[in-house]
């Protein structure tokens, strides 16, 4: 532009003229933020905003061609509280540039100068603009603030470890705390054995009334039950945890590493009992569990029987889930998940794997997007795992890889296992078979 440019130096008499340049302004600072400073306002802070836009655009170049080309590497960014706490500065300072660009836009488009009919209109424009524009860049950052938070209370973990014959093999661990109850017991224990190359997944479900559970040597618990779990009365895995936790000497640094001694003793009655290494663990606070529901908008249930839910003890049920796809909100979904009524362990271990199931399903990228600082603060308040979050990045990888594939369950109940006295011998092998890789095959 030339000195006598009529966007720097307008007739400002003229209506017509004003009213042009003004819309040429607004348009500029939405296609190349910064672009209307250099033309009609402040060329140094003009130049400053579209480097800075040039550099966020190449930015969100490389990181679409390195997500193409090695996805893991932008998850690992993402899911690590540093990445996470540049991504968030950077879009809070490009937010807040975007205001400042906008309001100087119009400033310098002098709509006391324009046609009367066409102020609202440019006026409006760019605050639509601006909202949206300067409104996405802040839900990113309060999205990543909320993650970081998140990724600090759910990942407490510190040690990286390597995957044993080849898969992952992690604990996941359903909290039973309640006023009625002296601390917390699992109320469902199951591992997710991952295969590390192609994420082939294999739930292993556990029943909490399994007996007689075998400790190998290197374990703490083999010294008071060299001869499997055996108490003088029912001694059934999920006590483990309340007996550990009140033996914390037996695991006297699982509090540094991010775990508990019941957790711990959970771990090694897995290995005991399945003939697999266990490396990390999840814990799901149940109570909590109905709230991380409730932000993923509820789950959908196939119900494939009328079945009650209540206490146990109740002389009638307080309610049914009927046959037929059922749309559940959290409190539905516990009940569903945890209800013993006319039914048993076992049954029950079916109804929670659906739960699971359908939760997984939930955990599209649109849900997450739309409802994520629920879902993060949800997932804080009801997760817990020894997983480091320098570990991430790999683990959502793995994920991608296993939502491609069906998932292979196995219960470890009746007929095939009978809880109280299990054959263990039976159960290795049962475990091995299921593990062992195999050609992969689509989801459902």
């Amino acid at each position: 532009m030339t000195a006598t440019s009529p966007i720097r130096y307008p007739d400002v008499r003229s209506e017509p003229v004003m009213t042009k340049r003004a819309w040429w302004l607004v348009g500029l600072n939405v296609l190349i933020p910064g672009s209307a400073q250099i033309l009609a306002g402040n060329r140094r802070f003009g130049r400053f905003a579209v480097g800075t836009t040039f550099l966020l655009w190449a930015l969100i170049v490389i990181g679409a061609v390195v997500f193409a080309v090695a996805h893991s590497v932008i998850y690992g960014v993402v899911t690590n509280t540093i990445g996470l706490t540049v991504i968030q500065v950077v879009l809070a300072a490009y937010a807040l540039l975007w205001i400042i660009l906008t309001f100087d836009t119009l400033r310098l488009t002098r709509l006391i100068r324009t046609a009367p009919l066409a102020r609202p209109a440019i006026a409006l424009f760019s605050v639509v603009v601006l909202v949206v524009v300067a409104g996405v860049a802040g839900y990113g950052a309060v999205s990543a603030g909320s993650a970081r938070s998140a990724l600090a209370k759910i990942f407490g973990g510190t040690t990286m470890v390597a995957p044993v014959d080849g898969r992952y093999n992690i604990l996941l661990l359903g909290g039973d705390a309640g006023a009625d109850r002296v601390g917390l017991r699992p109320d469902s224990t199951s591992i997710a054995s991952i295969d590390a190359t192609t994420g082939a997944t294999t739930i292993i479900g556990i029943p909490r009334n399994l007996e007689q559970v075998p400790f190998a040597k290197g374990s703490p618990l083999y010294g008071p039950f060299p001869d499997g779990y055996d108490c003088g009365d029912l001694c059934l895995i999920d006590y483990l945890y309340t007996y550990a936790e009140e033996h914390p000497s037996l695991y006297p640094k699982a509090e540094s590493q991010g775990s508990s001694p019941g957790i711990e003793a959970m771990k090694d009655a897995a290995e005991g009992v399945l003939g697999l290494k266990i490396q990390y663990y999840a814990l799901i606070d149940m109570q909590g569990f109905a709230d991380l529901i409730d932000a993923l908008g509820g789950i959908t249930i196939d119900v494939p029987a009328r079945t009650p839910y209540g206490g146990v003890t109740g002389a009638t049920p307080q309610g049914y889930f009927e046959v037929g796809k059922q749309k559940m909100d959290g409190q539905a979904a516990l009940w569903y998940a945890r209800t013993r009524y006319d039914s048993n362990d076992f049954q029950r271990m079916a109804r929670q794997r659906q739960v699971q199931e359908a939760m997984l399903k939930q955990f599209q990228p649109s849900v997450v997007l739309s409802k994520f600082q629920a879902i993060a603060a949800a997932g804080a308040q009801v997760v817990k795992t020894d997983i480091p979050s320098a570990a991430l990045g790999g683990f959502v990888d793995l994920a991608g890889k296993a939502r491609k594939q069906a998932v292979t369950q196995l219960d470890l109940v009746p007929p095939t296992i009978e809880p109280g006295n299990p054959d263990y011998a039976k159960i290795h092998e049962l475990v091995a078979a299921a593990v062992a890789p195999k050609t992969a095959s689509p989801a459902p």
